[in-house]
């Protein structure tokens, strides 16, 4: 789905397609159990998301913040420039959420959060530890990565469910690949380890279905 000659009716669908699994498998969930600890008393957080693709976690973020009465800024970027139109035009005029197109390192602002979701599996070893150390710089509260969970479980059955809820054949495809490009408990350690990232403030959680969350707050 990252391919740069898929084109802009085809990659719309895709979007659509991959938040309507993420609907299904409760990808908000991490994100918002890990606000619910963090934001607890307070009245307003700012928050940044990286690789917001359809938009769908802001929008949960958004409605989530408006029930329990805080005042959220809720930002999104995401590198692929097709992503801020779509995830407009998805996005109810009263859920105030900034949408841009560009690379996490370029936004001239703090947040007090920093939240990602099912992005670091696609990014590189030297990528994902400048991303660490970005966050950790510019995170004022905390930070967290929501990624999936490499299990064989997973990664024969989610074919299967893609199928059964007619997505598009590379949701189902990219799907799979991104389940065996992600990690295990085990590799965030070593990952953090070597970034040089603090353990003790760190939580990594499980959370269901197959997702892992690293959880940092300061």
């Amino acid at each position: 789905m990252d391919a740069a000659d898929l084109d802009s009716e085809t990659y719309a669908r895709v979007l659509r397609d991959l938040a309507r699994v993420n609907r299904w498998t409760f990808t908000a969930h991490p994100a918002l159990a890990f606000l619910r600890k963090a934001t607890k008393d307070a009245a307003s957080f700012t928050l940044l998301d990286v690789g917001f693709g359809h938009g769908d976690l802001l929008r949960a973020i958004a409605r989530w913040a408006q029930k329990q009465g805080i005042e959220a800024r809720l930002v999104g970027v995401d590198i692929n420039p097709g992503s801020e139109a779509i995830a407009r035009s998805a996005t109810p005029a009263d859920l105030d959420i900034d949408f841009r197109t560009g690379d996490y390192a370029d936004q001239p602002e703090s947040f007090d959060y920093i939240v990602s979701s099912q992005v670091t599996h696609h990014m590189s070893e030297a990528q994902l530890t400048a991303f660490l150390h970005h966050m950790n710089s510019r995170a004022r509260c905390g930070w967290l990565i929501n990624d999936l969970h490499r299990h064989r479980f997973a990664y024969y059955g989610f074919p299967w469910l893609a199928r059964a809820m007619g997505v598009h054949r590379i949701v189902r495809e990219d799907g799979q690949l991104s389940i065996a490009r992600s990690f295990r408990k085990k590799d965030w350690l070593e990952i953090l380890s070597d970034a040089g990232i603090a353990a003790e403030r760190i939580d990594i959680v499980r959370r269901f279905p197959f997702r892992l969350s690293v959880e940092c707050r300061m």
